[in-house]
């Protein structure tokens, strides 16, 4: 019964983790395709892609510490480079896509880059819920299970 019981929770708080990533992550990810966007009027893509996924990266990753899974305080210098790998791999993701784009469109429309940007956003954001809750953050998750008493 111990064993239904905490399998039910584990996937009531993947559940709940996975909530919270969209909404945190996903707010910060629309915002920053806005903010690319914008900012490659100015730079070029490649460079205005680099330099918002930094920054959003930075933010993202301390509301998922704070937020999503469970630090309940700031992520760790550890905890940011962990994510900060996650998102590189992500920004390869995005600029591949874009640049697939491009080659099969010359001048795609805003709307289309939005729709390239955001989809491949959204599965480079699929993979990174996994690495940060299962690498990134798993070791404090296990800690805070333990202190709640929801280990076997």
């Amino acid at each position: 019964m111990k064993t239904v019981q905490s399998r039910k929770q584990t996937a009531s708080s993947a559940f709940t983790a996975f909530s919270r990533f969209v909404v945190c992550g996903g707010g910060v990810g629309v915002a920053s395709s806005f903010a690319v966007a914008g900012l490659a009027s100015w730079i070029p893509w490649i460079l205005a892609n680099a330099l918002i996924t930094a920054v959003s990266t930075l933010l993202a990753t301390e509301l998922h510490a704070r937020f999503t899974f469970g630090a309940g305080g700031r992520a760790t210098w550890r905890q940011h480079a962990q994510s900060a790998g996650s998102a590189a791999a992500a920004y390869a993701v995005t600029c591949a896509a874009m640049l697939l784009l491009r080659q099969l469109e010359a001048s795609p429309s805003a709307v289309r880059e939005q729709v390239v940007y955001l989809s491949a956003s959204a599965l480079a954001g699929i993979a990174r819920f996994a690495v940060l809750r299962l690498v990134v953050f798993a070791q404090h998750r296990s800690r805070a299970a333990a202190a709640y008493g929801l280990t076997a």
